[in-house]
C-alpha cells in the first residue's frame, strides 16, 4: 500500500487564515497610501521611499530577537499572537495623521507587531508539516497573504468608488478583519511540542552554527533585496503610465490575485525541482519585470507587468523560506529566520531610498534598470554558491 501523502495539518490552515485577514486589513490601506501621501500629504517620493524602508528595516531588527526568543523558550504562539495584535491596533491610525511624518510613526509602529510575529510563525509553520511537503506548506500560507490582498482593495474600491466611505473613514473600517485574525491566532493556532521519543532536556542548545551554506544564502538574498524596492513605486509607475487613481487597488487586487494562484503551485514546485532554479527563474523574471517598466508607455502594459510580477512572488517567497528551514536543525530555526528577515530589512531600507533618490534625480526608467541589474548579479551569485543539501527535518 503507497504511504500516505502527508498533509499540511491545522496550524497550516489556520496561519494562512490569519494571513488572509491580516492582509485585507493592510491592503485596505497600503495601495492607497502613496497616493494619500503624495496629494493630501505633500510627501515626495524620497519621503515615501524613507518611509517603506524604515518600516521594514525596523521589523527586520526585531524578526531577528524575536525568533531567538522563540528558540530559547520553545514557544512561538505567544510571540506570534502579540505581533498581530499590536499591528492591529496601529494600522488604522493612519486615519488621523495630518502630515507625513505622522504616517512614519504610524507605519514603523505597524512593523513592529510584524517584526515581533514573523519569524516565529514561519518557524512554527515548519514545524508543523513534515519537510517533504515545507514548499507547499509556505506557498500555502503565502496563498492566504494573497488572497486578503485581493479582497482587501476590493473593499477599499467600492467604499470610495461608490462614496460609502471618505479615505479616512476607509482606514478606520480597515481595524475589523484585523482584530478577526487575533482572534483566529488565538483560536485555532497551536504550538508544537517536541516528538514523543524526543529525550526530555534542559534549555536548547543555541551555539550550534548556522552554518557556512545558510550565511552565503543569506548574503545573495540581502544583494537581491539591494535591488528590491517597495512596491510603492509600481504603483506611482502605473500612475505615471496612466492608470487612473481610482484603479489603484484594483490593480493592486489583480497583482494578489496572481500571486494567490502561483503561490502554492511555485513553493510545491521547489518541493519538486529543487529550491535554487525555482528561484533563480523568479529572480530573473523579476529583472524581467522591471526592464519592462523601464520601457513601458501605456497603462495596458502596466496592467501586463503587474501581472507578471504576481508569479515572481508565487516562484519565490514559498520556496525562500522553505530553503531557510531546510539549512538548519530545528533548535535554530527561529533564528534562522530572524536573520533571514534581517537580511531582508536591512536591505529594504538603503534599497527604497536609494530608488527614491534615482527616480527623482534620472527619472523612473533609470531606477527600474537599476533594480534589474541587481537581480540578475543575484540570480548568478544564487548559482554559484548554493549547492542542494540534504533536508533538514
Amino acid at each position: 500500500m503507497a504511504a500516505e501523502r502527508p498533509r499540511l495539518g491545522r496550524n497550516v490552515y489556520a496561519l494562512a487564515a490569519v494571513s488572509f485577514l491580516t492582509d485585507v486589513s493592510s491592503e485596505m490601506i497600503y495601495p492607497l497610501l502613496p497616493i494619500f501621501l503624495t496629494t493630501v500629504l505633500g510627501a515626495n517620493a524620497s519621503f515615501i521611499g524613507l518611509i517603506e524602508g524604515a518600516a521594514e528595516s525596523t521589523a527586520a531588527l526585531l524578526k531577528l530577537a524575536s525568533g531567538w526568543w522563540s528558540d530559547r523558550v520553545g514557544k512561538r504562539k505567544a510571540l506570534v499572537l502579540a505581533g498581530y495584535g499590536i499591528a492591529s491596533v496601529m494600522r488604522p491610525l493612519v486615519a488621523i495623521a495630518q502630515s507625513a511624518s505622522q504616517v512614519l510613526v504610524i507605519r514603523l509602529s505597524d512593523r513592529v507587531g510584524k517584526g515581533i510575529r514573523n519569524a516565529p510563525r514561519d518557524a512554527l509553520l515548519a514545524e508543523s508539516v513534515d519537510a517533504s511537503i515545507r514548499g507547499r506548506a509556505f506557498g500555502f500560507q503565502r496563498t492566504g497573504d494573497h488572497l486578503g490582498g485581493v479582497l482587501g482593495p476590493l473593499i477599499a474600491f467600492a467604499l470610495l468608488s461608490w462614496h460609502w466611505a471618505e479615505l479616512r473613514t476607509v482606514f478606520w473600517l480597515a481595524a475589523i478583519p484585523g482584530v478577526l485574525s487575533v482572534v483566529v491566532v488565538i483560536v485555532g493556532v497551536r504550538d508544537i511540542p517536541p516528538p514523543v521519543d524526543q529525550p526530555a532536556k534542559g534549555a536548547p542548545d543555541l551555539s550550534q552554527p548556522l552554518g557556512a551554506q545558510f550565511w552565503r544564502v543569506m548574503l545573495v538574498i540581502f544583494l537581491f533585496t539591494l535591488g528590491n524596492s517597495t512596491d510603492a513605486f509600481l504603483l506611482l509607475r502605473a500612475n505615471q503610465l496612466g492608470v487612473p487613481v481610482a484603479l489603484a487597488p484594483i490593480l493592486w487586487a489583480a497583482l494578489h490575485v496572481v500571486k494567490s494562484m502561483s503561490s502554492t503551485p511555485g513553493g510545491a514546485l521547489s518541493d519538486r525541482i529543487g529550491r535554487r532554479p525555482t528561484l533563480v527563474a523568479g529572480w530573473l523574471l523579476y529583472a524581467a519585470v522591471y526592464l519592462g517598466f523601464a520601457r513601458a508607455t501605456s497603462a495596458w502594459q502596466a496592467w501586463a507587468l503587474f501581472g507578471a510580477y504576481g508569479i515572481f512572488f508565487g516562484l519565490t517567497e514559498g520556496s525562500e523560506r522553505a530553503l531557510i528551514a531546510d539549512l538548519v536543525v530545528p533548535e535554530r530555526r527561529g533564528t534562522a529566520f530572524g536573520w533571514y528577515n534581517l537580511a531582508i530589512g536591512l536591505g529594504a531600507l538603503p534599497a527604497s531610498i536609494l530608488f527614491g533618490m534615482v527616480w527623482d534625480r534620472a527619472g523612473a526608467g533609470t531606477a527600474f534598470v537599476m533594480g534589474a541589474a541587481l537581480a540578475l548579479v543575484a540570480a548568478a551569485g544564487m548559482m554559484m554558491v548554493y549547492k542542494p543539501v540534504s533536508i533538514q527535518g
